[in-house]
């Protein structure tokens, strides 16, 4: 996802974003720390859309 998506500097961004509960949906495999985490391209897709800014508009 890194590559795809440089926002994400490197695997330990989404695990940090995880922990704050600040970043976009995912999949976990099983419970506790053996489980793998995944994201869906379409989540990582939403959560980037819910922040994007569009320039030019009123101010908030």
């Amino acid at each position: 996802m890194c590559k795809q998506y440089p926002i994400f500097r490197n695997p330990q961004a989404l695990a940090d974003l995880r922990y704050r509960q600040a970043g976009p949906s995912y999949i976990k495999t099983a419970e506790g720390r053996a489980g793998r985490v995944f994201y869906r391209r379409s989540a990582i897709e939403a959560w980037l859309d819910e922040r994007t800014v569009q320039s030019g508009g009123a101010a908030a």
